[in-house]
């Protein structure tokens, strides 16, 4: 099968394109383009996908500087860890670090025994305002039905005839 695409104003094909079919075992087929057309597929599939490469490219040198920065400043570490190894002794450090790090924690646990007391603390002092508040409610209701009940039960003059 041959498919040609050609603008009516346009030279005849130029370019001559055989393509392998993947799918099927079908023999080659002969495809006739026109200079425009692929001109027109390369400008749109480059406005299409450069913005992108572009942006990816900025990142990447971006991401690449900042490697570098890295690079010179865990160097650096490196260094300043070369140096305080060789004046200090450093089982001294390592075991006033672990003090303070067990003294962290403990803070810590602390901290959270503290944060749950507080939150359960809140949570009754709410509950206790709401029960307050409906007592008071309750009370209330149960003043104005005592009223209502004194008022019903008040002699009423009877009506002579």
């Amino acid at each position: 099968m041959e498919v040609e695409e050609m603008e009516d104003e346009g030279p005849p094909p130029i370019e001559e394109l055989q393509l392998d079919c993947l799918e099927s075992p079908a023999p080659v087929e002969n495809v006739f383009v026109d200079k425009k057309a692929v001109d027109k597929l390369t400008e749109g599939l480059l406005s299409h996908y450069l913005p992108d490469l572009q942006n990816s490219k900025r990142a990447l040198q971006e991401l690449t500087q900042n490697q570098v920065i890295l690079l010179d400043t865990l160097d650096q570490e490196v260094t300043k860890f070369r140096d305080c190894n060789a004046l200090l002794d450093l089982n001294s450090l390592f075991t006033e670090a672990k003090v303070y790090h067990n003294k962290l924690v403990n803070i810590r646990k602390e901290m959270i025994m503290l944060h749950e007391k507080t939150t359960k603390l809140k949570k009754r002092a709410l509950k206790l305002q709401q029960q307050k508040q409906n007592e008071a409610l309750e009370k209330e209701q149960q003043r104005e039905k005592e009223l209502e009940r004194e008022k019903r039960l008040v002699a009423k003059p009877a009506k002579r005839s």
